[in-house]
């Protein structure tokens, strides 16, 4: 899709490994990008990380005008966001940085600007607080890589306005993400939510000794993970359920899914199991280039969402 008419120039904070992947998406979007990051040799990472990703850009389709050349930087944060019309900052995890960031970018931009935070799972209320203009401090979380996966979470503080939401899943729609609304905070937001359910208990299965790091990770990646890629949990079991469809499954299976629940275990990440994990995923390695693991499931992502594209599926 085209970049939309009130925003051209993006700005963005911090271009790591999310930084990286968001600027090569605004680029491929049409947009100009101008990005920050105050390390030693950010620059450079950030252009071999964006040449590296434009390849499946390409293949993705670009936006009229999109162009590599269309990408500045600066070390500097108010060289940076002069004249961006949204940022997507991407710092490090940390409240008091991320407090301190936003303060400093609130105070240089016009309060129209939407200042949206790609956090894994800080909430927006604890880092709006400093700023002058609160209501337009919002969560746009992305999920890994963003240049790929169009899910982004887009979740308010306390203090966010209604028309900063309005205007940032309007945005984000515009440039073909699937944005989400939760409908309040909660700590790790919404998916990083449901895979922390799923780790604690692959985690737990491990640390029993009931399977192995490869089969539980063949379990999902050739199981339930293959039909998740297509349609969500509900859905999934609305089909199971035949023509009853998901009240019949939760008439007949509610009380077993209980019970499952019920035995879930709550395994603590001792140093004698991350040494069992990290043991069984250098197992699961053994005989395989590593280096060829990212671009592969890349180009299979990529196949998928162009698939998912075509289709009805919601």
């Amino acid at each position: 899709m085209e970049a939309n008419n009130d925003i051209k120039c993006v700005g963005v904070v911090g271009t790591g490994v999310i930084g990286a992947s968001w600027t090569a998406y605004f680029l491929a979007r049409g947009f100009d990008v101008s990005s920050t990051d105050p390390m030693p040799g950010a620059e450079a990472k950030l252009r071999e990380a964006v040449c590296r990703h434009w390849p499946s850009m390409e293949k993705m389709g670009l936006a009229e005008g999109a162009s590599l050349e269309r990408l500045r930087f600066s070390a500097n944060l108010a060289e940076a966001l002069a004249g961006v019309d949204f940022v997507q900052e991407n710092g490090p995890e940390r409240e008091d940085l991320k407090v301190a960031l936003f303060r400093d970018m609130d105070a240089l931009l016009p309060e129209q600007v939407i200042l949206a935070s790609s956090s894994s799972g800080l909430l927006m209320s604890l880092v709006q607080g400093a700023c002058t203009h609160p209501e337009r401090v919002i969560l746009g979380h992305p999920f890994n890589p963003p240049h790929m996966i169009p899910l982004v979470e887009v979740i308010g503080g306390a203090l966010t306005s209604s028309e900063t939401i309005e205007r940032t899943m309007a945005f984000y729609s515009a440039i073909g993400k699937r944005p989400i609304h939760a409908l309040k905070e909660v700590k790790g937001h919404i998916a990083n939510r449901l895979q922390a359910a799923l780790w604690r208990e692959a985690f737990y299965l491990v640390d029993q000794g009931v399977a192995t790091v490869a089969d539980i990770d063949t379990a999902i990646a050739y199981g339930p993970g293959l039909r998740w890629a297509l349609i969500g949990p509900f859905l999934n079991l609305h089909l199971s359920g035949g023509e009853g469809g998901i009240g019949h499954v939760l008439d007949h299976l509610g009380p077993p899914i209980e019970s499952w629940w019920a035995d879930l275990g709550t395994p603590a990440i001792t140093e004698e199991l991350k040494q069992k994990i990290c043991a069984g995923v250098d197992e699961l390695l053994t005989g395989r280039d590593q280096a060829l693991l990212a671009p592969t499931r890349d180009a299979l992502l990529l196949g998928l969402v162009e698939a998912k594209a075509g289709t009805t599926l919601p």
